[in-house]
């Protein structure tokens, strides 16, 4: 085969460009909600975004996004990712939607998706452009069929072949008993867009212009229609706070499925609430009311006791989070202890072997290997080496008069005695002992015992028998 041969057989198989066209102008008004409704989180992440990961994953080489209501507030979460919005300056329909996102430059397949279906997966959207170049379509409406298809337009078929779509509000009994609807999804040619879209009229109660009149125009205009049929969950639109409610549940059982198909064990896995983008490694117990959020890792052989929340954390093999610990953007190695109802705010490091009890909050600190702040304790912007021992109601002291903060230094094998204040900044060598009750504002050297308390004073037989005491007593002391 000579080389010019194989360029061309090498062009008519080359996929044509997707462009996706995303809608999420709308105001959502029944989710009554401040919020753009596209940004409304499912799962831990706002819809919108789903959408656009969806149809970058099938392939879409460019996706355009038509906003409207609260369009500041999207362009701000949706432009880093490289999508292209376009305004719809007016409510008037799915058509004039479309029509918004400048559609006389495209070229190849579009794919035109709704920004409120938040289950759909690139796979899902892979399968649909699949068969509709099998069936070698000009245009497809994406039906789904449903257990109760509501106000959604029904499909009416015949002998298979799609025949028309038909509003609820429209449909006779006998149409309203069909379960295939209308998703809102459409795959089409881009020269059949560009053609039939500028005849589509808004002669309708409305006086809206609706996309579904791009099958009746595609008809007329014997184009070839199909109807290609999807999974239920691409039909499941958000539109008030119940049904976001029922996507974030349908994606946290779905992870919590897959973990355990992993070898993850969880005690309730209806419970349990675990972002998409969590790893957990095979041998982990997960308790009941578990929230694990961003880019968290658990290790191997971990357990998470109930009422846990961790987010952006990363956590070695064989750590135990007792119940009712708070973890945010914190590290922990191997080994580790933390908990009950233990803080961990962001920067902090936990080595290998450390132990955090109840009650003791740490932020921006390194906590050394084998350490130990049994309970009631506050460590911020600190260093602590290797097998110290931080006592009961430690502080350091690290917020300032003058709005500044700074850092507490202690050495390895240091024993922190109950109720000591540490001024920062301060620095405590290796192996030194600080009595309890100490508050020290001066740096202690190695192997050095730190006592800083105020005088101890008895007085004898201070309280009479009548339990009265004299005023010169008082005066006295």
């Amino acid at each position: 085969m000579s080389e010019t041969l194989i360029q061309e057989k090498v062009l008519k198989t080359k996929a044509a460009p997707i462009t996706a066209i995303i809608l999420a102008a709308g105001k959502g008004t029944r989710m009554m909600s401040p919020l753009p409704k596209v940004l409304h989180p499912v799962a831990g992440q706002p819809m919108i975004l789903r959408s656009i990961q969806a149809a970058r994953g099938a392939g879409a080489s460019e996706i355009r996004l038509i906003v409207g209501h609260g369009q500041n507030l999207v362009r701000n979460v949706v432009e880093s990712t490289g999508v292209i919005c376009f305004e719809q300056k007016e409510q008037l329909g799915t058509a004039n939607a479309v029509k918004s996102a400048d559609i006389e430059n495209l070229e190849g397949e579009v794919l035109i998706m709704n920004g409120d279906h938040p289950l759909v997966e690139a796979q899902d959207l892979k399968n649909l452009l699949d068969n509709f170049r099998e069936l070698k379509a000009d245009i497809a409406v994406v039906t789904a069929i449903v257990k109760k298809p509501g106000d959604l337009g029904r499909i009416v078929r015949q002998k298979g072949v799609l025949k028309a779509i038909v509003e609820a509000r429209d449909a006779s009994p006998a149409t309203l008993g069909i379960r295939e609807i209308n998703t809102g999804f459409y795959i089409m040619k881009a020269e059949l867009l560009k053609n039939l879209l500028p005849e589509i009229k808004n002669n309708n109660t409305k006086g809206e212009y609706y996309l579904t009149d791009l099958i009746t125009l595609a008809q007329e205009n014997e184009y070839r229609i199909e109807a290609i049929c999807g999974s239920r969950r691409i039909a499941h639109g958000v539109n008030n706070q119940a049904e976001l409610s029922k996507a974030t549940k349908y994606l946290f059982k779905k992870k919590a499925e897959k973990l355990m198909e992993d070898g993850v064990l969880m005690i309730d896995a209806d419970s349990v609430y675990i972002e998409e983008s969590v790893k957990v490694a095979a041998g982990s117990v997960i308790y009941p009311n578990v929230f694990l959020r961003g880019r968290t890792e658990i290790g191997a052989f971990c357990v998470l006791e109930p009422q846990v929340y961790i987010s952006d954390c990363v956590i070695g093999q064989s750590v135990q989070i007792k119940q009712g610990s708070y973890l945010e953007k914190s590290e922990i190695h191997h080994n580790c202890s933390v908990g009950p109802y233990a803080r961990l705010r962001p920067e902090t490091l936990l080595k290998e072997e450390a132990h955090i009890g109840n009650f003791v909050e740490l932020k921006k600190t390194v906590f050394g290997k084998k350490s130990k702040a049994g309970h009631l304790a506050y460590i911020g912007d600190a260093e602590i080496g290797d097998e110290c021992n931080i006592g009961c109601g430690a502080i350091t002291v690290n917020y300032s008069a003058d709005k500044k903060k700074y850092k507490t230094k202690i050495g390895n094998k240091v024993f922190v005695g109950s109720d000591v204040q540490l001024i920062a900044p301060i620095e405590i060598g290796d192996e030194a002992i600080l009595g309890a009750g100490s508050v020290l504002t001066k740096s202690v050297p190695a192997r050095a015992l730190a006592v800083a308390r105020g005088k101890q004073f008895i007085k004898e037989n201070y309280v009479a028998a009548d339990g009265q005491t004299s005023s010169s007593d008082k005066k006295e002391i």
